[in-house]
């Protein structure tokens, strides 16, 4: 296993983007019998209310409606998998077809039908998903598609589940550092400003004294302050500044 994850390590460091380490990844899990990845990431997976925030992701080898269908349709949210990776903290085989004995067997509904007729028309209803838990509350996952005939895929899956698992946290090592500076997946978009006032606001000061910090007027801070409680739906400052917190803008 440690000449694997060194193998995997090589091949990923010749990458410099996002995207070419994904395409690095895609030509090692093509050698684990894989058709097609899936990487998502989410440095807050639920808002406020408990309801799933769309992830950022990157895809090798899916349908070119992919992207569209599970960012901008709401797939997304209707999908089982996700489901299922955001309350496990190991690996899992997963497949559509009702006779194979997986995670999903008894987890799929009539809700999930858009998702399952679509894998299905595409050849790819089995896989393998790897669900990463990050510092502060973040998540990822790398998913593994398969196609062809569920037993043998199935089996063949089970073969590879360790260095498929092995290959998804070496990629999550590489993307990481890029990924916290250039990524968001916030429901709400702070200015600089914003931030910065609902920062001071949660140590405790005023208007006045954040004012005086900044060396703007107390009227502009108030300005700030109010956009901000709206762009985060809040009814006072201190839920402002308690939403701020829950989506980790207050460290950026």
């Amino acid at each position: 296993m440690q000449s694997r994850l060194a193998e995997f390590d090589t091949h990923l460091l010749f990458g410099n983007s996002l995207h070419e380490r994904m395409t690095g990844t895609m030509t090692l899990a093509s050698e684990l019998g894989f058709d097609a990845l899936v990487y998502d990431y989410s440095p807050v997976p639920f808002d406020q209310a408990g309801e799933l925030i769309i992830p950022s992701a990157m895809v090798c080898n899916t349908p070119k409606d992919w992207l569209e269908l599970w960012c901008d349709q709401g797939y997304y949210h209707i999908d089982p998998v996700q489901q299922v990776a955001l309350d496990s903290s190991s690996p899992f085989i997963w497949s559509y077809k009702p006779e194979a004995e997986t995670v999903l067997r008894q987890a799929l509904g009539q809700q999930h039908a858009p998702v399952s007729s679509y894998l299905h028309h595409h050849q790819m209803a089995h896989g393998m998903t790897v669900p990463i838990h990050l510092p502060r509350g973040g998540f990822a996952s790398l998913t593994g598609l398969r196609s062809g005939n569920a037993t043998v895929a199935l089996q063949d899956l089970q073969q590879v589940q360790g260095h498929f698992t092995l290959l998804a946290h070496a990629l999550q090592e590489h993307l990481y550092p890029q990924l916290s500076k250039c990524v968001r997946s916030y429901p709400v978009d702070l200015t600089r400003r914003e931030r910065e006032c609902l920062k001071w606001a949660a140590e405790g000061m005023t208007s006045g004294e954040i004012a005086e910090r900044l060396q703007r007027s107390q009227a502009t801070i108030n300005l700030h302050l109010t956009s901000a409680m709206h762009k985060l739906g809040a009814r006072n400052r201190v839920q402002a500044v308690v939403r701020a917190v829950h989506y980790r803008l207050l460290g950026n």
